[in-house]
Parts: structure tokens; sequence; C-alpha cells
């Protein structure tokens, strides 16, 4: 009897994990460069079922397998090119990523709407994307989609949240005067509007496996271990686009979030039936049937 009552709160728990990871999506449905992020379920191993002394000349015999109950074992961002709107604004810089990858059978590989494929060979692989270099708070670099920059009293190009953008060679950008005096190239490279002259180059990194990456708040994105995300830094033949006076909006769809918390309000809610009805069976067995007359 404990079994179903352990299955049903696995599956509780679980369901509660996708109502939280539902819950942040909508509440970054505005936020600049977000990706979507889900959750990803799956049972408990498989146990074996065997009825003892079921068969003649056997100890016992197998019923079948059966799951013991379920558990959310990651929540994943779904690296996908978010919609481009417009905002007239330079100090917003937009980041369009479709970089191709070539399928062995020829020509390229085609991804679906979650930016995964599955080879011939039965291989997966992932559409890598491309990100702005930016300074996080322990001195290293992370990357971000997040492209609403300003510049600082000091002259630093810094994005929404205060950290620095850095340029091709590693170091913050520093500008004078304001954005207004300065326009973009596609490539990343800032050039002063009065002067014509170069003024340095945004940083950009390709991600050939952006799920390598793990999600570290503020909107950024760091390489926890080495090579997981197989980084490398953009280059001119690489199929991205930075748009001055656009912004990348979140991934998230709103319709289908409200369809998924509608729907794991409806599993808990199930789940927790299960256990109230666990829990009238044992108190229905300490005290009536073990009762003493």
């Amino acid at each position: 009897m404990l079994r179903g009552l352990y299955t049903a709160t696995a599956g509780m728990m679980t369901q509660q994990r996708r109502h939280d990871t539902v819950t942040q999506n909508i509440a970054n449905i505005n936020t600049t460069g977000y990706k979507q992020v889900e959750s990803i379920a799956r049972s408990f191993p498989e146990v074996m079922v065997a009825l003892r002394s079921g068969d003649e000349g056997r100890d016992n015999r197998n019923v079948g397998k059966l799951n013991t109950g379920v558990f959310a074992e990651e929540s994943i961002s779904m690296m996908v090119q978010g919609d481009i709107t417009e905002t007239q604004s330079s100090d917003d810089l937009a980041l369009i990523s479709d970089i191709q990858v070539a399928n062995p059978q020829g020509g390229n590989v085609m991804f679906d709407a979650s930016g995964k494929a599955v080879l011939a060979n039965g291989q997966t692989v992932y559409k890598p994307q491309a990100f702005f270099n930016v300074e996080n708070p322990e001195g290293g670099i992370s990357y971000t989609r997040d492209g609403d920059l300003n510049l600082a009293a000091d002259g630093r190009l810094v994005t929404s949240m205060n950290q620095n953008v850095l340029g091709q060679d590693g170091q913050p950008i520093i500008l004078a005067g304001s954005m207004d005096d300065y326009w973009v190239r596609e490539n990343g490279t800032i050039f002063n509007k009065v002067t014509g002259a170069a003024s340095g180059r945004i940083g950009v990194t390709i991600a050939e496996q952006p799920n390598g990456l793990t999600r570290d708040g503020e909107g950024l994105f760091t390489e926890k271990t080495q090579g997981a995300g197989a980084l490398r830094a953009a280059t001119d033949a690489d199929q991205f686009e930075v748009k001055q006076g656009y912004l990348e909006r979140s991934t998230v769809d709103a319709a289908q979030s409200m369809v998924d918390l509608t729907a794991a309000l409806r599993a808990y809610e199930a789940n927790q039936k299960i256990v109230q009805f666990y829990d009238k069976s044992l108190e229905k067995a300490v005290n009536e049937v073990g009762r003493v007359n």
C-alpha cells in the first residue's frame, strides 16, 4: 500500500517543480533575450514484481515490471531565436543567429522548433547559437542575449543588469558621449558617426552546444564544465547579425505556458487525491481492522 503512497507523493513533487518552472517563464515573458525553460521528468527505474511460490517447482513467478514514481530530472533552456522587435533606440542591440550545420548525408541539418535534430545515424545535434560576451560578477566571462544596453557615467557599455559588455579583445568597451554618436555594423564593430573611426568591436561567442551552458541568473549563461558548450569566437563567416535599434524578445509562449500551468495543477490535484485515499485507508486499517472487541 505504501508503494502507491510514495508514487503519488513523487508525482506531486514533480508537478510542483513543473509548476514553478512555468511560473518562472511567465514572470520573464517581457525579459529581453530570455530563453524559455522546460522541466524534464522521467520515471524511477523499473522494478520486477514477482509472486512468491507461484508455480510448482519454482520459488517465484514474474508478474511484470512496475514504475515506482517520477521525478523532475532537470530544467533546460530552449536555445532558439526569439522574435525581433524594433525600438529605434541606439542603445538596443539584437543578436540574430542563424548558424547552419553541415549534414554528413549532404546539405544542412534541418532543426525542429526546439533547435534539435536527430541525424540518420541516431546522433542528436543542437543548433549553434551566438551570444554577447559580458563580464560576470566574479570577473569571468559569461554570455547573454540581452541587448538592452546603455552607457554608464564613466563610458562603460553595460547591460540592463550593469554588467560590462566585453569587446573582441576581452576588455570592457569604453565609449565617449552617448550611443546616439555611434552606429554598430552587423558584425558588432562600433563606429563613430562623426569621425568614422572604429571604436571597438563587441565580443560575440558561438556556442556549438548551447545546451551545455548553465543558466547563471540575471540573463547570463556560463560554461561551468570546460568544453561543455564547445565555445569559439565568432568570425565574419558565421551566420549572425547584430542589429542596432532592435531587441530580441523572450521565447516564452504565453498561451502554451497557461496550458502547461493548468495541466500541472490538475495533475498535482489528482496525485493529492491519491494521497488522501491512502491516508484514509491507513486510518481505517489502524482504527477499525485491528480493533479487538
